[in-house]
């Protein structure tokens, strides 16, 4: 599979990822910071999600390090929600730590997406 749509996937896995533990969190859950972590992790990767659809676009424009972002906002989500989701539905509050690798991974996303549009790294020249 061509890595464009591996990164597609990612961002509909991490678009479903989202809903559920959003809808999970406002319907399943009664304790507040586990309500609060599901929201969280919900909010970003959902985000994330749709920035990485939009990367496809980017890429469509020939913005070169929109691959890059892509990747980055795919895996980022997986580990930022990810992370949250299991530290609520577990307990183990050492999941927490794994979090802001998925945060850093997001951030370098929008990095690439800034040096892209920035540095005119446009394939075309367009």
């Amino acid at each position: 599979m061509e890595t464009t749509r591996i990164w597609l996937l990612l961002a509909g896995l991490n678009g479903l990822m989202a809903v559920a533990a959003g809808a999970f969190g406002a319907h399943g859950v009664s304790d507040p910071q586990i309500k609060d972590w599901l929201r969280t992790g919900a909010q970003y990767q959902l985000v994330h999600a749709v920035a990485g659809l939009a990367c496809f676009g980017f890429m469509r424009m020939a913005i070169v390090p929109a691959n890059w972002a892509g990747w980055l906002f795919g895996l980022g989500g997986l580990v930022f929600g990810g992370s949250l989701y299991l530290m609520a539905l577990t307990g183990v509050r050492l999941l927490g730590a794994v979090t802001p690798i998925g945060g850093l991974l997001m951030m370098l996303g929008w990095i690439a997406v800034i040096w892209g549009v920035v540095a005119g790294s446009f394939a075309t020249g367009a």
